[in-house]
């Protein structure tokens, strides 16, 4: 009864997609600032829900710090389990290093991981120039991780359906 012929040609490709075959995207989260960084890992979900993708495509990990993200990326990736991997962070600028070497090694390994395993990787690891622990500062990038939540799950989900579109590499 689900033949490809008797599919309504009105819908979203994403839609079509997920009539077609099953996705399972692997989300990895870091700990730190976690009330923070779980605000995009919610929205992934709900966006993810959103376009009609069952819970279970979605398999959460958690991870210590943005720096651990890039090895545990690879190894997910290397298990062959994934259509893509999205990742969560929040690297601030402690005071005690330049944590612009923090996010560039983690955004410099995600894109190692994409192109050396050929699976698709996103990064919703943002590095704000000025991050305090109060207040106004918590709720403003909790609500800003919800929008990079959003963000990140669409580009996913498109990019994968568009990468289906191509031919497969000899």
């Amino acid at each position: 009864m689900n033949q490809s012929s008797q599919l309504d040609p009105v819908l979203l490709p994403s839609a079509i997609s997920a009539e077609l075959r099953p996705l399972k995207v692997a989300v990895i989260a870091a700990s730190w600032h976690q009330e923070i960084v779980s605000s995009s890992t919610h929205a992934i979900q709900q966006e993810f829900d959103r376009q009609g993708r069952p819970p279970e495509c979605l398999e959460l990990h958690q991870v210590p710090g943005a720096f651990e993200i890039p090895l545990y990326a690879m190894r997910l990736a290397r298990t062959g389990r994934y259509d893509a991997i999205i990742a969560c962070g929040l690297v601030v600028n402690g005071g005690i290093y330049r944590h612009e070497f923090v996010a560039s090694a983690v955004i410099d390994g995600l894109m190692r991981v994409q192109l050396d395993t050929d699976i698709p990787t996103f990064s919703a690891v943002l590095t704000p120039r000025d991050f305090h622990e109060h207040e106004e500062h918590q709720a403003f990038f909790k609500a800003h991780f919800v929008k990079k939540g959003v963000e990140v799950a669409q580009a996913c989900l498109n990019t994968l359906d568009s990468l289906a579109d191509l031919p497969e590499a000899p």
